[in-house]
């Protein structure tokens, strides 16, 4: 499969990435605990595990965590030795360069990992990352060969070197396994690409198992068969010398080995029959990746290398996440592009503190208040995180007496909610609002229009906005006989119609909210209601509906609200994005009259990515004179899952770099002159010191860098420099004199 892979494609290939990282992850941990046994195993020494954080980098940190896992495994161990004093006749080498290899197999792990947490990515992305770690595979599936061998020589138990050789692991079949890998890379067939990498996986895992059990088998084999068969047993395949001795005194193992060994030992005691072939596979099995046992001991394992205080993994707190540098490219032009359409709109920015006086927004969110976070006190004032920028908006409007104010603010919110695909506890809104006296539905339809403006800039999709009135809903609720005290508890159960069925929205106003059957079977048929909206409303007003609506003076005054507002946005030219449905009801407690809310129709699962409505009494209710106001905020991380998902085939750049200055050797003053020239002139470059020229070019490909300006100790003694167009391979000489004028002159033709 080339670079251009379908939708459905990539989403297979993702989805078959996302199974190869969760088992290379796993194999990271039983490949620890492996490595851990067949150190007691062999009597090594643990100097080279003495490994520190180095300020230079020289270290590298993967590493440094599997050095620190096997020494919390050996921890009290009285096998093992922390000085050069180990078994002379050990091969030092398959010890020392554990931490290495297994380190750098966590380190492909990781990068392969955090390719997949970006679906923008394309298939040559995902295709780089997973041969990585097939390189990585093979050399652990090696580094593991030479301990299980080592671990046969040093065995008592006969017979068990044979039926390790049957199962012909060796490192031909490793190299042979990642020369399909590459072929394949070569090809640009990233799914058969990942198949043979996971096809090597599956080798592999099966080595680090036979280092596991043969290790065991060191340590334990003999007494641990004998107690299956006190008197001398003949096996098929080979003898177990189990005669009886004087007893031995236990040797004491590390305090994670320890653990690890009496889960095998138990295994080995529930195997059936005392065949050692029989014994060997149960145990293979035990570690094999379809036992059902496994997790249990992936679990015990994690949870003694986690009571290791000091390297405990840092996590972000549920329901909030970090961004790698391709979603924030993605952000940031999703931002710019929003700004661009309130500034077109001419609102001014406004910016409100994070937290607010609890009291501000106490009763403005109906049953949403209790998922307002609340800060402890701080100096005698009750204080929480805002919940949306509508109320904050509205505070600063009355404390600053202001009658008129159009304004955008895009910013952080903080919900206290649970999470779930696509709602988070911290996440942005965009918000645009309009406040003053103005002509009848004037700012309603404007800010409608910005919603649809935004949406099609940001180029998502399908779409539709769903429209309402909640003064027509009032009316409803009234015709069908609901006291007015439950208006706003109905109208949050009505809300819920998007996510569930009219008959679970029933259940629960008649169960849990007191209504009759009939009052809730009524609200049915005029909640089902919608379509385009200047014909719904036409005939709503021609109907039974309308007759009965027409009766009460605020659905009256709805009607005739929608009848202008439908007729401005069919001027506006995007009235067929709007639907006219009785069912929108808004839950937020503000809302006093035209309410929308927009819903996305493409493949992606996202719920509701914008809303808004007219709001005209909460800036009165901070103590001043009412001031009318309506606005729209748009679930921009919503819309931004979208954007991701479109972009999995495009490219996407993390910089904006034009330029990248490569100077050749390790003259750091160079580099500085050179980009600081560009810098003055506004160029964005960055630069790089290394004595290979072909490490430049590597990175410039990687970061999509267009130009690279390549300067050696002979460039500077010439007064040259060579500019290397990365697109075409084309490289010039250009006077050191010209360098600026002529790389703008490339920049700007």
């Amino acid at each position: 499969m080339g670079v251009n892979q379908g939708g459905s494609a990539m989403s297979s290939l993702l989805e078959t990435c996302k199974l190869l990282d969760q088992t290379s992850s796993a194999l990271c941990t039983i490949a620890v605990a492996a490595a851990a046994l067949s150190c007691e195993a062999a009597r090594a020494n643990l100097s080279a595990f003495d490994l520190t954080d180095s300020v230079d980098g020289s270290v590298a940190k993967d590493d440094i965590v599997v050095a620190s896992d096997i020494k919390v495994l050996l921890n009290g161990s009285k096998l093992v030795v922390s000085s050069n004093k180990g078994d002379d006749k050990v091969d030092v080498n398959s010890f020392s360069k554990i931490p290495l290899v297994n380190g750098n197999l966590r380190e492909a792990v990781k990068s392969l990992h955090s390719v997949i947490r970006v679906v923008a990515n394309s298939g040559e992305k995902f295709g780089g990352k997973v041969l990585h770690l097939g390189f990585e595979l093979r050399n652990l599936g090696e580094c593991s060969l030479e301990r299980v061998r080592l671990n046969l020589g040093s065995v008592r138990v006969e017979g068990i070197k044979g039926i390790f050789e049957n199962d012909c692991l060796n490192e031909e079949s490793l190299r042979n396994g990642i020369q399909l890998a590459v072929e394949a890379g070569l090809e640009k067939d990233y799914v058969r690409l990942v198949k043979e990498v996971d096809l090597v996986l599956g080798i592999v895992w099966k080595i680090v198992a036979w280092e596991a059990v043969t290790a065991f088998f060191v340590l334990e084999g003999v007494e641990i068969l004998n107690k299956k068969s006190v008197e001398k047993v003949e096996v098929d395949g080979g003898n177990v010398k189990a005669e009886k001795k004087k007893k031995k005194k236990k040797v004491l193992l590390g305090k994670g080995t320890s653990v690890i060994v009496e889960m095998i030992k138990d295994r080995v005691m529930m195997s059936k029959g005392d065949e050692l072939e029989k014994v060997v596979k149960e145990l293979l099995f035990f570690l094999d990746l379809k036992s059902p046992e496994l997790d249990g001991l992936l679990g015990k394992v994690k949870e003694i290398l986690e009571s290791n205080e000091s390297r405990r993994i840092p996590k972000t707190p549920k329901g909030t996440r970090d961004f790698a540098k391709e979603q924030m490219a993605i952000r940031k032009k999703a931002f710019s592009i929003i700004t661009k359409v309130f500034e077109r709109h001419c609102a001014t920015a406004l910016d409100t503190p994070a937290f607010e006086l609890k009291e501000t927004l106490t009763g403005k969110y109906g049953e949403d208040s209790k998922l307002i976070y609340d800060l402890a006190d701080q100096g005698g004032e009750l204080c929480s995180l805002r919940y949306d920028l509508t109320v904050p908006f509205s505070r600063y409007v009355a404390m600053n007496g202001l009658t008129s104010f159009k304004r955008y603010h895009i910013d952080k919110v903080w919900r206290r909610d649970n999470p779930s695909k696509g709602r988070y506890r911290e996440f942005y809104q965009c918000d645009f609002d309009i406040a003053g006296q103005y002509e009848k539905m004037g700012p309603d339809f404007e800010v409608v229009r910005i919603l649809s403006e935004v949406l099609d800039a940001l180029n998502i999709g399908d779409y539709e906005i769903k429209l309402n009135h909640r003064k027509l809903l009032d009316g409803v609720l009234e015709i069908c006989g609901v006291p007015p005290a439950k208006f706003r508890t109905i109208c949050s159960s009505i809300d819920k119609l998007d996510k569930l069925s009219f008959e679970q929205v029933k259940k629960e106003m008649v169960e849990e909210k007191g209504l009759s059957v009939e009052t809730a079977d009524k609200i049915g048929t005029f909640v089902k209601i919608r379509g385009p909206p200047l014909e719904l409303l036409s005939k709503i007003m021609g109907g039974s509906e309308g007759s009965e609506l027409l009766k009460h003076n605020a659905s009256k005054d709805a009607l005739g609200d929608l009848s202008v507002l439908f007729e401005a946005l069919a001027k506006s030219r995007c009235i067929d994005k709007v639907v006219f449905d009785l069912s929108l009801a808004r839950g937020l407690d503000y809302y006093t009259g035209v309410i929308f809310e927009a819903a996305f129709k493409g493949g992606v699962q996202v719920g509701s990515i914008g809303a808004g409505g007219r709001y005209d009494n909460l800036i009165g209710n901070f103590g001043t004179k009412q001031v009318p106001a309506v606005g729209m905020s748009l679930g921009i991380e919503r819309v931004l899952t979208i954007m991701e998902e479109k972009a999995q085939n495009q490219m996407v750049r993390a910089t904006e770099t034009q330029v990248l200055v490569a100077v050749l050797g390790d003259k750091i003053s160079v580099a500085a002159e050179l980009v600081s020239e560009l810098w003055d002139v506004d160029i964005k470059a960055e630069y790089k010191v290394h004595k290979k020229v072909m490490k430049h070019i590597e990175y410039a490909i990687e970061s999509k860098i267009p130009w690279v300006i390549i300067v050696g100790e002979q460039e500077l003694n010439e007064g040259i420099v060579n500019l290397k167009n990365i697109e075409t391979a084309n490289q010039e000489v250009i006077p050191r004199s010209k360098l600026v004028e002529e790389l703008q002159q490339r920049l700007n033709p």
